[in-house]
């Protein structure tokens, strides 16, 4: 199945979706709600619904405003060294054990929301990345039953402000940023795709500029391996939302001048299978009073 969460006149929806139509699963079945969340918690609802697809009203794919596929996730947990070309780029060593850190919901939004440039930064960089959704939680997961666990993958582009995440030796205050880690727009549930979603091509662009060119199939830990590793030192739950790491290509990498996201541009991230996330990019004093407008 590939999900789309979007905007209707009576709030968020979850949509099923089929080429270029979708049908609204809210519609057919409240319980569904207005986020994934549901259909996540109960794969009973999940068939049920699926099994009145035919024959429902369709609507238009492009006609539909993506909001945040999980509205409020627990948990968000990123990789932020799993290709090892993008590492001997940004001068690191290769770990032993993956690097990870944690974003907040407010540093998250959805494909076709506007990326935000902060005003104190002109370094703002896009990361390419495969995400996937908890749907079984638990506490020490093998890894031979870690692919189990996963509801869904999607896409993500990590936006990172590079000078804050070079300010310390933790990466929080660059990856932290309100409104710079886009998701979705759509959501496929593993049996769309290769076993843990390995060897799908990975790609960043700005219209016909490519950034990033890579294959999942390059990433140094697995889906499995993943969740095997974080598990041991958290309980995962339902929801929770784990990115994969970014492909070499990035923008602070780039010779002879780095390559930086300005606003006026719209950066595309793409994943063979899953979809596109697109998002154009806006200074943060115009997104404020964008938001003011409305």
């Amino acid at each position: 199945m590939k999900y789309l969460v979007g905007e209707t006149p009576n709030g968020d929806a979850v949509f099923a979706v089929q080429g270029d139509k979708a049908v609204n699963l809210t519609a057919i079945d409240a319980a569904v709600g207005q986020d994934l969340m549901a259909i996540i918690s109960d794969p009973a609802l999940a068939e049920s619904v699926a099994a009145r697809v035919a024959g429902a009203l369709e609507v238009p794919v492009a006609s539909i405003t993506p909001a945040l596929p999980v509205a409020k996730p627990g948990t968000i947990i990123c990789l932020g060294l799993n290709y090892t070309d993008h590492i001997k780029e940004g001068g690191y060593e290769i770990p032993e054990y993956p690097a990870l850190f944690m974003r907040g919901k407010n540093s998250i939004m959805a494909a076709g929301a506007p990326l935000v440039r902060p005003t104190c930064s002109d370094k703002l960089d896009y990361e390419a990345e495969l995400m996937f959704i908890i749907g079984k939680g638990g506490r020490h997961i093998a890894e031979a039953d870690a692919l189990d666990h996963v509801f869904g993958y999607t896409v993500f582009n990590d936006g990172s402000v590079r000078d804050y995440q070079r300010k310390t030796h933790q990466w929080t205050p660059g990856k932290n940023f309100d409104n710079t880690g886009a998701i979705g727009p759509f959501v496929v549930t593993p049996d769309e795709v290769p076993v843990g979603a390995a060897g799908l091509k990975i790609e960043s662009r700005v219209g016909d500029e490519i950034l990033q060119s890579s294959n999942t199939g390059n990433m140094i830990w697995s889906v499995a391996q993943t969740i095997a590793t974080i598990s041991e030192y958290t309980t995962l739950e339902p929801g929770d939302l784990i990115a994969m790491g970014t492909p070499p290509g990035v923008g602070h990498a780039k010779k002879p001048n780095p390559r930086w996201l300005v606003p006026g541009e719209v950066v595309d991230i793409e994943i063979e299978g899953i979809g596109i996330c697109s998002n154009p990019i806006v200074d943060e004093k115009d997104h404020a009073n964008m938001a003011a407008a409305e």
